[in-house]
């Protein structure tokens, strides 16, 4: 029997999910598929309902689905409850289940790329802007202990509706702090590990001012953007001599954990894969 998934959003044909787990489904010799699904807001509480008499074991969610989600689904994981989002939905015991593997993908990531050791060496953080994508970079960053966190943003309300969210896993030892833009000079100094989830530097969109001069000579600088691949932001911090991460690792390996679930295997984030999906990226396809 052929097990078929799919990732769900509006609009979807950006996506580069179906990229990725196709190819894990052809390099495990897999009896699967995996399609993009362009469902709308106002169907999208249906589609819940009725997607496995479709035939589908499960799937990814993306925007602007993923709080929708996590409303619909029956049981949730404790990181999906921590966020109130959920991006990674299956079927188990005929109940519906859902997951937000962002955090992981986002620390995975940095595992990969910086080493395991990295959290304890960066220390203190800077976490720019205050979305849903920031909300799963906090939570992973509160998971590996570092403290301080300072939450920058243009809107301080905003990002102290975020901070509250995280009230119960902080302590005076452990503090979240709310900042507007003005405040970064004075923060960079301090912080080991600066992170943008801003949408500011993607493509069509302007550059992240921001002046990386001051900055510790060991900071490690995190963009979740990965079209372009080097966004302005990276490629000053890559100038300043310092250790960059890019967003496409976090992408693929968030995937892992769903194509688990779905498919029984766990796959790996390989070199292969990732210069695959650069190529298409440069390509300019999907």
């Amino acid at each position: 029997m052929t097990r078929k998934a799919f990732v769900v959003g509006h609009p979807i044909a950006h996506s580069r999910s179906p990229l990725i787990h196709n190819h894990w489904i052809a390099q495990y010799g897999l009896n699967g598929s995996y399609e993009k699904l362009d469902v709308a807001r106002d169907d999208f509480a249906a589609f819940l309902a009725h997607f496995h008499e479709d035939g589908f074991v499960g799937g990814n969610v993306t925007i602007p689905h993923k709080e929708a989600a996590f409303a619909g689904a029956v049981q949730a994981t404790q990181r999906a409850r921590r966020l109130g989002a959920v991006n990674t939905l299956w079927r188990e015991g005929g109940i519906l289940w859902g997951d937000n593997t962002d955090i992981t993908g986002y620390l995975d990531n940095l595992d990969s790329r910086c080493g395991p050791d990295w959290a304890a060496r960066a220390g203190s953080a800077i976490v720019l802007g205050a979305g849903g994508a920031a909300r799963a970079v906090v939570a992973g960053l509160i998971e590996r202990g570092l403290s301080p966190i300072r939450l920058v943003n243009r809107t301080r309300g905003r990002a102290e509706a975020l901070a509250e969210l995280f009230a119960g896993y902080l302590s005076d030892e452990n503090p979240l702090s709310v900042h507007g833009f003005d405040a970064i000079p004075e923060l960079l100094p301090q912080a080991g590990l600066i992170v943008n989830t801003t949408s500011l530097g993607m493509k069509g969109q302007p550059p992240l001012p921001l002046d990386l001069t001051h900055c510790r000579d060991d900071t490690i600088v995190s963009d979740i953007v990965y079209v372009p691949l080097e966004t302005p932001f990276l490629a000053m911090a890559r100038a300043r001599g310092l250790a960059c991460v890019d967003g496409l690792g976090m992408l693929l390996h968030q995937a892992v954990p769903g194509f688990e679930r779905w498919f029984g295997v766990r796959p790996e984030v390989t070199p292969a894969l990732r210069a695959l999906v650069e190529t298409d990226i440069v390509a300019g396809k999907g």
